[in-house]
């Protein structure tokens, strides 16, 4: 069986690259050391950005001046049981997983609200 693992992130809103957050350096430290991420990029213009990366899948904070708790992002992921126990490891209180269905499609869900407000909803397709 493979690791499980990030396979895609989507935003709520406008862009999975600047999620809105107060403190990039608190932002970088939680989602490192929570959900196993790695910074791969910083810049300081035109607004400061941290960009944060798993498995190929990038995940950015920004400070804009958005509403994190207005905005956050749907992460696909491969075997989502390993991922919830994964972030329960680390620390986070992590929703029961539910079945949702969208567009005729079903998939095992459920949902981590982050200290900075931002909310991620962990999805996984259910194969029959």
């Amino acid at each position: 069986m493979s690791k499980p693992s990030f396979q895609s992130a989507s935003p709520y809103k406008d862009d999975v690259l600047a999620l809105p957050v107060a403190d990039l350096d608190a932002a970088s430290d939680w989602y490192c050391e929570h959900f196993g991420m790695t910074e791969v990029e910083r810049v300081t213009t035109p607004n400061p950005a941290v960009i944060l990366e798993r498995d190929g899948v990038r995940i950015g904070f920004a400070i804009n001046g958005g509403d994190p708790a207005q905005e956050g992002a749907a992460i696909r992921v491969s075997d989502i049981n390993g991922i919830r126990r994964e972030l329960e490891s680390n620390g986070i209180d992590v929703a029961s997983i539910r079945v949702d269905e969208r567009d005729g499609e079903k998939f095992n869900v459920f949902f981590v609200v982050a200290p900075d407000g931002l909310c991620y909803y962990f999805n996984e397709p259910i194969v029959d």
